[in-house]
């Protein structure tokens, strides 16, 4: 502990540190590999959280449609309701039939309007629906495109520790992959269709 307060420094930093002290163009490739990756994480992580907020904004938007919807079905329900007891009543002796009559024709009328807004209501609840779930899908893949830059990160951090030349080949390896990954989440491509296995 000094005056200047209590620091906690990781093998990692030390190793860069030490690294930077010494000039040494291992250690520097491999601190800047790593700060690079960050950065590109850091912009992985902020697209995964988009495009997950825009998911559950999505699938709200559906389900108040949803909703509008069903009261929709429930105002056509009551229309119905009344069109039976209208029809009801024509049947009844010394009523005016043309009155009942008339009544009859509004409640259909009526009803058609009300089961045309109800049907476009369902339809909007099912587009918000599919926008959410292609968010989600679009969600998925940027948080691989970021798992795959943090275990690059990792082995950054192994490489500097341990000096080995295939764990950096491995660093650039799986940093290769999650920038793809990322690529593919920009262009909405699926990676698995890249692999020809399928996929959206």
């Amino acid at each position: 502990m000094s005056g200047h307060g209590f620091h906690v420094h990781g093998p990692h930093d030390h190793e860069v540190e030490h690294a930077a002290h010494k000039g040494d163009s291992f250690s520097g490739k491999i601190a800047v590999m790593t700060a690079i990756l960050a950065t590109i994480g850091a912009l992985f992580g902020y697209m995964g959280g988009a495009t997950q907020n825009d998911a559950a904004m999505f699938k709200n938007n559906a389900a108040i449609k949803k909703t509008e919807a069903s009261n929709q079905w429930n105002y056509y329900q009551a229309k119905s309701n009344k069109q039976n007891l209208a029809e009801l009543a024509q049947t009844l002796p010394g009523v005016d039939k043309d009155k009942y009559k008339a009544e009859v024709a509004r409640y259909k009328t009526e009803k058609e309007d009300i089961k045309k807004k109800a049907e476009e209501l369902e339809a909007k609840s099912l587009d918000w629906d599919k926008k959410s779930d292609k968010s989600m899908h679009e969600h998925h893949q940027w948080a691989l495109a970021m798992t795959a830059i943090q275990i690059a990160i990792s082995l950054a951090a192994i490489t500097l520790l341990t000096r080995k030349s295939w764990l950096e080949y491995a660093a650039y390896g799986v940093a290769v992959v999650g920038a793809l990954f990322g690529i593919a989440a920009w262009f909405h491509v699926s990676p698995a269709a890249w692999l020809g296995i399928g996929g959206h």
